[in-house]
């Protein structure tokens, strides 16, 4: 469950880091937003992960 949720945040994410690119603000913030979405995927990852 919760790995769909940050997944789909991952998206809000990319998206708002494509429209931040797009409207040419400083470069740190469309980067910060890839990077926000990157660390959402792989915690969507290591959710599924079985326990050990």
């Amino acid at each position: 469950m919760w790995s769909v949720v940050l997944m789909g945040l991952a998206g809000l994410l990319i998206g708002g880091a494509y429209t931040f690119f797009q409207q040419k603000k400083p470069r740190w913030i469309p980067i910060s937003f890839a990077l926000l979405a990157a660390m959402a995927l792989v915690a969507a990852y290591l959710l599924t992960l079985p326990a050990a």
